[in-house]
């Protein structure tokens, strides 16, 4: 099994910038791709990045390229997600993902294990 903890929500302002950070422990061998997800109230969860192991490209969803960095340290078993440029509509329940294999469409289904998630709140 593995558990994932997230961390670094909170409120911004448009334009403002947050990273979220997530960490795996239990048996983290099995998270080989990590990704994050969010959804918001009536809408489905929706892969925001995700990455593979050491020298895999990352995926990003259209939405969030250019202003989304995923980044991951093989060591300490962490995936942060660094937020640039937040928009009014970024704001949503942000899930830490792990998969047991390459899951670069960031579809929900092939999630194996999920975080409890951390609200990401933009304002005007």
């Amino acid at each position: 099994q593995v558990s994932l903890s997230e961390s670094g929500g909170g409120s911004v302002q448009a334009g403002g910038s947050l990273r979220l950070s997530c960490r795996a422990s239990g048996n983290t061998e099995r998270a080989y791709y990590m990704a994050w997800f969010r959804q918001v109230p009536g809408k489905e969860r929706e892969g925001v990045a995700g990455v593979g192991p050491a020298d895999d490209v990352p995926a990003y969803a259209d939405s969030v390229k250019g202003r989304f960095i995923i980044s991951r340290d093989y060591a300490k078993n962490t995936v942060d997600l660094q937020m640039n440029r937040l928009k009014l509509e970024d704001a949503a329940v942000y899930y830490c993902a792990a998969s047991r294999y390459s899951v670069p469409w960031l579809g929900s289904t092939g999630i194996h294990y999920w975080g409890q998630g951390t609200q990401v709140t933009v304002s005007s």
